[in-house]
């Protein structure tokens, strides 16, 4: 078989702010953008790697869910605790500066891990962990 990782989804609350954050701070490009009932799917992905993308949805635009389910997406969210996702750069401390200046939120300093990465974390916008480790 030859499979590949096409999309992945990541939730967001805010699509301007989400759009900012993939956009302009980690320097993806914008594949798609597409309203639908006052709602927006956003697709991104690093630049020179079309294969690869996030799509950036609204949370709880399935019909299938109950207020309440809604409700506890929207709290682990708030948390940081719901979705996220594993990035990776050959200059892990210079990309750690961009976003630190950025104002994005800190979750981890770089760090050597004892399971054998060096990576550190940010949350988005809509909370979700993105973890960034570096590329030996």
């Amino acid at each position: 078989m030859d499979i590949t990782i096409h999309s992945s989804f990541l939730p967001h609350t805010d699509p301007d702010a989400s759009l900012a954050f993939y956009r302009d701070i980690l320097g993806f490009e914008v594949r798609l953008d597409v309203g639908y009932e006052g709602m927006r799917w956003i697709t991104v992905g690093p630049v020179g790697q079309p294969s690869t993308a996030i799509v950036l949805h609204p949370p709880t635009a399935n019909p299938g869910i109950t207020d309440a389910e809604r409700q506890t997406i929207l709290e682990l969210m708030a948390k940081g605790s719901y979705f996220g996702v594993n990035l990776a750069t050959t200059d892990l401390d210079a990309t750690f500066a961009k976003l630190e200046a950025s104002d994005a939120e800190v979750v981890q300093e770089p760090t050597e891990q004892p399971y054998g990465v060096r990576d550190c974390a940010f949350r988005d916008p809509a909370g979700n962990m993105i973890r960034i480790q570096e590329v030996r």
